[in-house]
């Protein structure tokens, strides 16, 4: 336990301190005792050197007398108090002549004897001495004794006189030796010894403890504290503030430990935070990271080295890597130690599971603080993937060219700003005749005609698919292709992916299929159309006949009545041209090209072509038409082939329904109305007929499919007018609807919205 504790500042406190107060109090406590010792000893001294004077001054007046009884007498007398033990006259020769007790009458004292050989040591025994020269103490019987011999001098009494015989020049004559006993002078000095040792005892032992009490409480507690604080700061624990409710050095030490606690605890945690980032930047950068000895042994990697090689245990970085006896002959590690600097290389090896790996390895130094180099790290990336990628990339592009050129489509690839074509297939050839040596590098737009070509550069870069549109081979034959585009990357380019369908010989014989259909269209509206014609020629004759009238009989014709009659026949010659023109338009084949078109307009003109068909047969029409209706890329001639379709449709079936009824007014109508949203305009031609029965809608648009009788129908119709509203990015979509037939819902992309 000494040992324990013998080095701490308690134990250097308590000892040095209760050593000076342990000495400070004996000292004190000595002091004490000596002084009052002596003092008491000077007193008992001073009191019998009074007592004996006084004994001898009582003496004086017998012994000028000579008187030995009255002497005697008076030695007894004042020897029976308590504390005398003997009173003693002796003569210059040592002989006792008188003294309390008999028995020593007449003894002669050894001069050599303590009490006088203080006087008789010299040659000259003085005539006077100080009083502690005339004091001896003893003890008898174990009672301690002081006696004082006293000086007996001569006087004028006592030489010469009549009764003693004494030469005046004799100064002392005898002594007078008093003992008194110091038993209850030495019980005080030991009480007064005892209280002395107590209370300092009790000093002491009060004052240690107070000492103890106090460095304990205000010093070891507080330095234990503080001690039991640093260690868990030193062992990384979460540190705990000290709490002392002391203001004062004890106190400030503690709040400059908190503060330095708080301060180092921060430190710490953000030395912990920053070792643990780095260990899992080590241990978790997806690169492999090893640290390679002099000796090319792996000492340190992370897990990516050992999930590749698996773990090094003391192996030299080209075993574990390559699995090779001896060093690589091409070893950057190796050129790292010797010349300091950081390399690089491109390796290959096998992995811990025998399979083939690629890596770069970047190498740097790693040196001591003296500068010294002592290891290498290694910084490999896994290639492999990329390898495979490479390998597979290769055999990717052959894929891809064997594909690209094996497309029956021809193929471009342009740059999605300028439109140059940076690559095709080798159907191009066949289809346009260029080679690709002669197209490429040249402008997409010069396969199309020199005034589209403006519109179809805006086309290209907007639209997903374009067509048909025509174009033109090298040659300068004019083919009709649909385009169909995407966007994609070339050779770190932006580019755009034009696959180009030869259409030609499928619109073709679209078109004679539409113009049979239009021919078909023309001849069942022969008989309306020879009305039309027949009322303005009947008023052309009219005129004619009255103009005749007026010449034959030489008649003079009113100016008024002239002008009317030469308006009349401008008007009805304009309509009779109107109505040849409008069998002309509709007659001729289109030329397929995409221009903005008004559908209202189209509708209305398809009516007008085909209104006395529906005149004849009572049918009217209902318009609910959307004045404010966007426009749509289309040709206006093909979609008005789709509204005759129509009407001839809705009046066969009105006529088949209404056959045997009698005609009312909303027995036999026809509803045509148009609308758009934000991305479509919307057409619904409806109605007043049977409907159509479900078994049949899935099959409405099938080629050569109707439900007319034989010689009434080729079954062309709905099918033209399906291709021709698929040609425009349009959908059709049949119904029948309550209260009324069928309905037909036409839907086109708005054409105001593709910019």
């Amino acid at each position: 336990m000494f040992k324990k504790y013998r080095h701490t500042l308690i134990m250097k406190m308590l000892l040095s301190g209760g050593v000076t107060l342990l000495l400070s109090v004996i000292l004190w406590t000595s002091f004490n005792v000596v002084f009052f010792k002596k003092n008491v000893t000077g007193n008992i001294q001073s009191d019998i050197a009074m007592l004996s004077d006084t004994v001898l001054l009582s003496l004086h007046h017998a012994m000028m007398l000579d008187s030995k009884e009255f002497i005697q007498n008076d030695i007894n007398n004042i020897s029976r108090q308590g504390e005398i033990k003997s009173i003693r006259v002796i003569n210059k020769k040592g002989r006792i002549i008188y003294s309390n007790d008999p028995d020593e009458i007449h003894n002669v004292i050894d001069i050599k004897s303590p009490p006088c050989w203080n006087c008789h040591k010299h040659e000259t025994p003085p005539a006077t001495m100080k009083l502690e020269q005339r004091t001896r103490l003893k003890t008898v019987n174990g009672k301690d004794f002081m006696g004082i011999m006293t000086p007996i001098p001569n006087s004028k009494g006592c030489a010469p006189g009549p009764c003693h015989v004494h030469n005046e020049n004799e100064q002392l004559l005898g002594l007078l030796d008093l003992e008194v006993s110091t038993e209850k002078k030495n019980a005080i000095l030991m009480t007064f010894e005892k209280a002395n040792v107590g209370i300092a005892m009790v000093v002491f032992i009060a004052t240690f403890g107070a000492l103890f009490i106090f460095a304990f409480n205000f010093i070891f507690k507080p330095i234990r504290s503080l001690i039991k604080a640093t260690r868990k700061l030193g062992s990384a624990q979460d540190f705990v503030e000290i709490q002392l409710a002391q203001t004062d050095e004890i106190g400030t030490l503690a709040d400059a430990f908190n503060m330095m606690g708080r301060q180092v605890q921060e430190k710490h945690h953000a030395l912990l935070e920053q070792k643990e980032e780095y260990r899992d930047l080590f241990d978790n950068v997806p690169c492999l990271v090893s640290v390679v000895d002099l000796n090319f042994r792996v000492i340190r990697h992370n897990k990516a080295y050992e999930k590749h090689f698996g773990k090094p245990r003391g192996r030299q970085c080209y075993q574990i890597n390559k699995d090779q006896d001896c060093k690589c002959e091409e070893c950057p590690v190796e050129r790292t130690f010797a010349d300091h600097t950081p390399h690089m290389s491109e390796e290959s090896g096998l992995s811990k599971d025998g399979k083939p790996i690629h890596w770069i390895v970047y190498t740097s130094p790693i040196k001591d603080r003296d500068g010294n180099i002592v290891a290498a790290m290694e910084m490999m990336l896994d290639i492999t993937r990329r390898k495979e990628l490479e390998e597979s990339l290769a055999a990717s592009e052959q894929r891809y060219h064997a594909i690209f050129d094996s497309i029956p489509q021809a193929v471009f690839v342009l740059d999605s700003e300028n439109l140059t074509i940076l690559n095709c297939n080798d159907p191009v050839e066949e289809i346009y005749g260029y080679t690709r040596e002669m197209i490429l590098g040249s402008s997409f737009l010069l396969l199309f005609r020199e005034e589209e070509q403006a519109d179809y550069a805006h086309l290209l870069k907007v639209k997903q698919e374009i067509g048909p549109c025509s174009q033109f081979t090298k040659s300068g034959t004019a083919i009709y292709a649909m385009l169909r585009i995407s966007p994609a990357e070339f050779d770190g380019n932006r580019t755009l992916i034009i696959t180009c369908s030869d259409v030609t010989q499928k619109l073709e014989a679209e078109q004679q299929l539409i113009q049979a259909s239009k021919m078909s269209t023309l001849g069942e509206m022969a008989s309306g159309v020879a009305h039309e014609l027949n009322q303005p020629l009947a008023i052309l004759k009219t005129i004619s006949n009255l103009l005749k009238r007026k010449v034959s009989r030489d008649q003079q014709i009113e100016p008024k009545i002239l002008q009317e009659m030469a308006e009349g026949v401008d008007t009805h010659v304009n309509r009779a041209s109107k109505i040849i023109e409008h069998m002309r338009e509709f007659g001729r084949k289109s030329d397929m090209r995409t221009t903005p078109v008004q559908v209202n307009d189209v509708l209305r003109r398809g009516f007008d072509f085909f209104s006395r068909q529906l005149t004849l047969r009572n049918i009217s029409v209902e318009w609910n038409l959307n004045s404010h209706l966007p426009i749509i890329m289309a040709d206006a001639n093909r979609l008005e082939q789709v509204v005759i379709n129509l009407l001839i449709n809705a009046r066969d079936a009105i006529e088949e329904r209404w056959k045997d009824a009698v005609p009312l007014a909303d027995n036999k109508k026809i509803y045509i109305s148009t609308d758009f949203t934000d991305k479509k305009i919307i057409i619904e031609v409806c109605d007043t007929g049977p409907g159509i029965p479900d078994p049949i809608q899935g099959r409405l648009f099938e080629p050569f499919f109707t439900t007319k009788d034989v010689g009434k129908g080729t079954g062309l119709g709905l099918s033209i007018s399906y291709g021709i509203i698929k040609d425009y990015n349009g959908t059709i979509s049949a119904s029948t609807k309550q209260d009324t037939g069928a309905c037909f819902t036409i839907t086109f992309p708005r054409g105001d919205l593709e910019s």
